[in-house]
């Protein structure tokens, strides 16, 4: 293999796109999705693709170098974003094969199929360049927490989504989508961060700033995942009125995903809370 696709994690990569797309396009070709179960399925294949594409054009054109300035640790990089790759089409090829795989739909399964590869291929990728032990954010505890937080935000937000698209219109109460916009509210942030962590520059003349900010941030973001979660059980759970599902066990099966991603997003935020205190 010649070219940028050289070595083993370019033959990785150059697999990372061809399936990744393959099982990309099977499902536009099928039809616009409506479901936001599937939108975030073609969305980590299309993240999945850009990721792999722009990496291999940088190392390709040696851009990496000139942007060492305001990059970390090259390496450092490369592996996060992987390993965030493997992570969010995993969740995509699982959510892929629950929700849109029937015994007839044939497109369906070619195109679990070829998520399923790209998946093997990701994983294979992410852990070979984790065992590499590179040092920077992405790799740290710090920064895997933050990743961590906005993957778990982003499925509670789709879960969320679909609860209300399936909804009656009156059976949307603000109090729900109050909820969405608190997780929503939290992920940018927590995006937001990440970035300002990944610009070395930045780090070096806004230290304290950024620190002070996500401590600030981590008490915010743990107060708004409480009211959420309070607001989600009473308004989901409690006084849900009735199901305006067809099938009553797949209205659960939203609500329970938001429920516990919201515990778990409470207790990664707690935990960062904790490190950022220690860490002032």
């Amino acid at each position: 293999m010649c070219g940028p696709f050289k070595g083993i994690h370019g033959i990785l990569r150059l697999l990372e796109i061809i399936f990744s797309t393959l099982a990309l396009i099977i499902v536009l070709f099928r039809g616009w999705m409506v479901s936001p179960w599937g939108v975030w399925c073609e969305f980590v294949w299309f993240f999945c693709i850009t990721v792999a594409v722009v990496l291999t054009v940088m190392e390709a054109m040696s851009w990496n170098v000139l942007l060492a300035a305001f990059l970390p640790d090259w390496a450092d990089l490369t592996c996060g974003l992987t390993t965030v790759c493997a992570v969010t089409i995993i969740s995509a090829t699982i959510i892929f094969g629950i929700v849109f795989i029937c015994s007839t739909c044939f497109g369906n399964i070619l195109c679990l199929i070829f998520s399923l590869v790209a998946t093997i291929v990701f994983v294979v990728d992410a852990v070979l360049r984790l065992m590499k032990l590179p040092k920077g954010y992405m790799c740290s505890i710090r920064g895997c927490l933050r990743m961590s937080e906005a993957f778990v935000a982003c499925i509670i937000i789709t879960a969320t989504i679909d609860h209300l698209v399936m909804a009656e219109w009156h059976f949307r109460p603000f109090a729900l989508i109050l909820c969405v916009l608190l997780f929503l509210g939290c992920l940018l942030v927590t995006v937001a961060i990440i970035v300002l962590n990944l610009l070395s520059l930045l780090q070096c003349l806004l230290s304290f700033a950024l620190k002070l900010m996500e401590f600030v941030f981590n008490i915010v973001a743990v107060l708004s995942y409480l009211l959420a979660i309070i607001l989600w059980c009473v308004f989901a759970y409690i006084h849900n009125g009735y199901s305006p599902y067809i099938c009553h066990s797949c209205y659960y099966a939203d609500v329970h995903t938001v429920a516990i991603g919201a515990i778990l997003n409470l207790i990664l935020y707690a935990i960062d809370l904790i490190l950022t205190f220690k860490a002032r």
